[in-house]
């Protein structure tokens, strides 16, 4: 079997960046006079979209929301320190780039949300100058997985990909790199019309590298996005962060 394309979603798995957002939220609606605790957005709206847990939230004006969402991603960086990669699945993906293969980021969350966290992380998209946005497009060279790759994706859908999982020798990143190497595109919720748990973000991944379902590998850790990668028709894993 030929994987040529790894998909990845970003919050919850590339990286764990539940408490920065609980605290970017926390401080954005208190500055505007409400009293959101980090235990109430835990339990209640956290992994909503911007828009849908402020409207659950009780803020009916579509401008305040708005600026409200503004606020939320300018003061997001002021807690990247609680921010954590995923290493072992990172390692694992920078080696398949190493070996002629493909990775995207596949997130439904903001893209200067992801673009700020992602140069917090030292990671960049290959083929653009730091601080640029959009995607390399390139077509995808591929990798043969055999041995304990190929038992992963026999049990494709049901395993659980944990951070504790050992890493294999780190890969040196290329000239231009960030200093922990480079992904080959980023689609983020406004690039599609449908968000998950339709499958439209990852066909478009697809469809932009040119690769099958049959020759793609996503990592997901939400319901709706595991949902969305059943619908496309990948094989995909659960992260547990």
């Amino acid at each position: 079997m030929q994987i040529r394309l790894i998909l990845l979603d970003f919050d919850g798995t590339l990286a764990d960046t539940r408490r920065a957002n609980t605290l970017a939220y926390v401080a954005t609606l208190r500055e505007a006079g409400y009293a959101l605790t980090e235990e109430e957005y835990a339990a209640k709206y956290f992994g909503m979209r911007c828009n849908e847990f402020l409207t659950r939230y009780g803020i009916a004006d579509p401008a305040e929301r708005e600026r409200l969402r503004l606020r939320k991603i300018a003061l997001y960086p002021a807690f990247f320190d609680t921010v954590r990669l995923n290493r072992p699945l990172w390692e694992f993906c920078r080696q398949f780039r190493a070996q002629g293969g493909r990775v995207w980021i596949v997130s439904t969350g903001s893209r200067a949300n992801i673009d700020n966290a992602m140069r917090h992380l030292g990671i960049t998209v290959a083929g653009q100058r730091a601080g640029s946005t959009g995607a390399a497009t390139s077509g995808a060279a591929g990798r043969d997985l055999t041995g304990a790759d190929e038992a992963w994706l026999r049990t494709a859908g049901t395993a659980t990909i944990d951070a504790g999982t050992p890493t294999h020798a780190t890969v040196t990143p290329e000239p231009g790199e960030g200093p922990n190497g480079s992904v080959d595109g980023i689609l983020s919720g406004a690039d599609v019309e449908h968000s998950k748990p339709a499958p439209d973000c990852f066909l478009e991944a697809m469809r932009r590298e040119g690769c099958t379902p049959q020759e793609t590998l996503i990592f997901e850790d939400s319901e709706i996005g595991l949902e969305a990668a059943r619908r496309s028709g990948a094989a995909y894993f659960r992260v547990t962060l």
